[in-house]
């Protein structure tokens, strides 16, 4: 169906974003040499219709099917909720669920501070910076009204500009005037939004600062908009006081020191980027916020917090900016995205983000209770091993039979999973 690749081959090609997704499919399988098992299977798009594909993004030849597994246990502020992830990582589904299920008498409670977005002007060259920054305040008003004219609909639904900042910052070329236009965007992501205003004022500010306008963009560090969520694990039900001080101690390693925090805040974000994506929202907005936040000291830190009550139990709590929606983007229209806020049953962005966080800090609690204890590899390692089965081309019964056998040995390797197999045929 395909020739190999050839040395001639050029990847300008005229009119590709006007072609369909399979005749695009053909171009870039000729191109590479694709085989005709690899272009079947990149021309099954699955449960996403090819054409809503095509709209989503840009040069659509296929999709990337990831599966979609529910998190069980959960009860936050006293609703039980079931909570789809997706995700190709093992053993995070199962983190939250097994955390979930230690604390689920009480649960977990959670809040956020609002639904604020944060809309970044810049200007340079600007000859008085400090009297500029005065000029600017001056126009609250008059800013108001712009940016509020520039999504009426938002403000029918309670939202729109909220308040005003006007920030100084020191650079090599000088300094900068920067404006800061803070947007209730209640129950969508709202970067659409209140980069529409930032470009709206844009020319304003020029003229009221006298210098030049360059960047008019959302900041992904919305820390106007920040979910969190707390629980308490008693030492009893989590194996005594000897683990609860482990992860405690593992808390306190990953406060102090910026190369263990990267980690530890990686697993929170295993589980958080899961629902993120599983609801069609953005997994790098969240992803950049989070970490931003975590450095907000100067030195980068937990998400997290670990302390012993006066009960001495263990108690623990998360806060990070969460800017997520329900409308606008694939959450509106990704029939997938769809299904998972249904089985969530969230009617508002801040409900959805209340749930995220919970997840984050039952992801963490994991992992944390692992490393003080058995070690991350043996949870994580035993259901890896069926990845690896699957690789070594077990198929059917087979890839449970070779991963326990795996497990089994302690040796959750490729080469051993090959030898493996050929007993398991073999019997």
């Amino acid at each position: 169906m395909t020739s190999a690749a050839g040395s001639n081959r050029s990847s300008r090609i005229a009119g590709f974003h006007k072609l369909s997704p399979r005749d695009r499919l053909d171009l870039v399988a000729g191109f590479a040499g694709l085989d005709e098992a690899q272009v079947a299977h990149l021309a099954n798009m699955g449960n996403l219709d090819p054409m809503l594909a095509d709209k989503l993004i840009e040069n659509v030849i296929g999709t990337m099917n990831i599966p979609v597994g529910v998190a069980t246990n959960m009860k936050i502020d006293g609703e039980d909720v079931l909570v789809p992830m997706a995700t190709e990582e093992s053993s995070v589904v199962a983190a939250v669920c097994n955390a979930a299920k230690q604390v689920y008498e009480t649960g977990f409670f959670t809040s956020v501070s609002g639904n604020l977005m944060i809309a970044q002007v810049q200007a340079v060259d600007v000859a008085d910076p400090a009297g500029a920054r005065i000029r600017i305040l001056e126009k609250r008003d008059e800013i108001k009204a712009a940016c509020d004219a520039c999504d009426p609909v938002l403000v029918s639904l309670g939202g729109g500009f909220r308040d005003l900042e006007v920030r100084l910052l020191d650079t090599p070329s000088g300094t900068m005037v920067v404006t800061h236009l803070i947007v209730d965007t209640r129950d969508a992501m709202g970067a659409n939004a209140v980069n529409t205003m930032a470009e709206k004022l844009a020319p304003s500010i020029a003229a009221w600062s006298g210098g030049r306008v360059y960047l008019r963009i959302l900041s992904n560090l919305a820390d106007r908009r920040l979910a969190r969520a707390r629980a308490v694990w008693k030492a009893a039900d989590i194996g005594g006081e000897a683990v609860r001080d482990g992860i405690v101690s593992a808390y306190e390693f990953a406060a102090a020191d910026p190369y263990r925090a990267a980690t530890h805040n990686k697993g929170i974000m295993n589980g958080i980027s899961a629902v993120v994506l599983a609801t069609g929202n953005d997994t790098r907005a969240v992803e950049a916020g989070a970490h931003a936040y975590a450095a907000r000291s100067g030195r980068y830190s937990s998400l997290t917090t670990y302390e012993v009550d006066k009960d001495g139990n263990l108690s623990a709590s998360i806060e990070l900016p969460l800017a997520v929606g329900l409308i606008g983007g694939a959450t509106k229209v990704h029939p997938t995205a769809r299904a998972c806020l249904a089985i969530l049953g969230v009617t508002t962005a801040e409900r959805l983000a209340r749930i995220i966080a919970a997840v984050g800090l039952a992801q963490n609690f994991s992992a944390l209770k692992a490393l003080a204890t058995t070690g991350i590899q043996k949870g994580h390692m035993a259901l890896h091993a069926q990845n690896i089965a699957m690789m070594a081309g077990a198929v059917g019964e087979e890839i449970d039979r070779v991963a326990r056998l795996l497990v089994e040995r302690a040796s959750v390797r490729m080469d051993v999973a090959q030898k493996v197999l050929e007993e398991v045929r073999g019997n």
